[in-house]
């Protein structure tokens, strides 16, 4: 996530100028075929502003159905940050003696807590890894300049900006070794650890350690956190429908294509330099609606490991930090900060 109050000319620069240098060549090309007067066709501006306006309405709608679907996403992780906090707070006070015949020590209700919270941070980051697998419609899984210039966001605008290691090898602190080799074998690690705090709910409840009411809230909360993954997930393996993600992309080269033969030959009449003023100012209007494409097209999948990504890492850790406060740890980890401006 971009956290900055604007996006620096020179970040600017890197994302889009190989976008401006092919526009440049193309509108000097084209100039040069006039200026040699190879070609003397001249299309009239108003066809070529009707296509241009269709276009600007297509591409608007493209980037606000986008926003919505990250909007959504960002709604999503806000509901696991507040159930999460709930999880916590009711593991703490309905986990007790006040219900059983058969009392067992506050050092063993406090490991029960303990290992209650800690599997539910382990779901956060199992969660949280299987969003980033990158999809066959995703940038980084294309081929070609579009996945390498991906890996290149990726890297220097995205993941590759954070040492990620509690998704990798950490794992393994929040769940019980023979749990954690157990767990992971699965295909949906994320859904068999929520499975598994249910069965140890039920276990819980045989011991009289809760009693009916309180299981069933706990239950109610872990249908949530499956309600929630769900909804991730939805997002996450159902591409933006692609008559509207590449239809918008045809539209906005069909306009570029046109666009030199009815600007150069329209500045080339006001004074003999009018031809090479064609060749920016052409450029700039197609790069602006080259960005209108892009900006959508990379905003339609807000988990890839860009920087328009929800910053899942940094919401991770926020919830890590609370619960484990709740167990009353001292020791946290430090809070996720930004990096060159993006927040992960």
């Amino acid at each position: 996530m971009l956290i900055t109050k604007g996006v620096s000319i020179l970040n600017l620069i890197k994302w889009t100028a190989h976008h401006m240098v092919w526009l440049l060549a193309l509108m000097g090309a084209v100039a040069l075929l006039y200026y040699f007067e190879i070609i003397s066709i001249k299309i009239p501006w108003l066809p070529v502003s009707v296509i241009g306006t269709a276009v600007a309405f297509y591409a608007g709608f493209k980037n606000s159905q986008a926003y919505d679907r990250m909007w959504e996403a960002r709604k999503i992780w806000g509901g696991i940050v507040n159930d999460s906090r709930s999880w916590g707070m009711m593991v703490d006070g309905f986990v007790t003696n006040f219900f059983t015949d058969n009392k067992v020590a506050d050092s063993e209700i406090a490991a029960i807590k303990k290992r209650l919270i800690y599997r539910h941070i382990a779901w956060l980051y199992a969660h949280r890894s299987q969003l980033l697998v990158s999809t066959p419609w995703e940038h980084a899984s294309q081929g070609g300049s579009t996945g390498k210039l991906a890996r290149y966001y990726q890297q220097n605008f995205g993941v590759g900006l954070v040492d990620d290691e509690v998704t990798r090898t950490e794992l393994k602190h929040f769940l019980p070794e023979a749990e954690h080799d157990r767990l992971i074998a699965h295909v949906n690690t994320a859904t068999q650890i929520i499975n598994e705090q249910s069965r140890d709910l039920r276990e819980l409840r045989k011991k009289g350690l809760i009693e009916d009411f309180r299981h069933m809230e706990l239950a109610n909360l872990l249908k949530s956190f499956y309600t929630l993954q769900g909804k991730n997930e939805r997002i996450k393996k159902f591409p933006f429908p692609r008559q509207y993600a590449n239809m918008s992309r045809y539209f906005v080269g069909i306009f570029i294509l046109f666009l030199p033969f009815t600007m150069v030959p329209e500045l080339m009449g006001l004074a003999d330099w009018g031809i090479w003023l064609s060749i920016p100012i052409s450029a700039l209007i197609g790069w602006v609606y080259v960005m209108m494409e892009i900006v959508g097209d990379y905003s339609e999948n807000p988990f890839q490991g860009m920087a328009n990504d929800i910053p899942m890492l940094s919401l991770c850790r926020v919830i890590e930090i609370d619960l484990r406060e709740m167990l009353g740890e001292t020791d946290l980890p430090p809070s996720v900060k930004a990096k060159d401006g993006v927040l992960m």
